[in-house]
């Protein structure tokens, strides 16, 4: 199993990436690549980390595991939770453990 890791997000920082819904996509940004301040577990085997994305939609999704695609990185699975809303849209979170 290949694992996402924050240096590989941090490569497509300010990269758009397709929120799949059927048929159709919603863009979003990811706009930020944070590491999460932990203490190092047993067994961890990357640092703990959070994305944020940027929509330009009013509609807030519920939280959820999406398949989003990147032109980089390709198609995964993300739980994606609604964190805030804006005038230029709705930001979203996905934190890896």
């Amino acid at each position: 199993m290949n694992l996402l890791s924050m240096q590989k997000f941090a490569g497509v920082a300010g990269e758009s990436f397709d929120l799949m819904m059927g048929a159709s996509a919603m863009p979003l940004t990811l706009v930020q690549v944070s590491p999460l301040a932990t203490r190092p577990a047993p067994g961890q085997v990357r640092q703990p980390f959070s994305l944020l994305f940027q929509s330009a939609s009013q509609i807030v999704l519920p939280q959820k595991i999406y398949s989003l695609r990147n032109a980089s990185l390709g198609s995964m699975g993300m739980f994606l939770v609604p964190i805030g809303r804006a005038p230029q849209g709705v930001t979203y979170q996905a934190v890896f453990n």
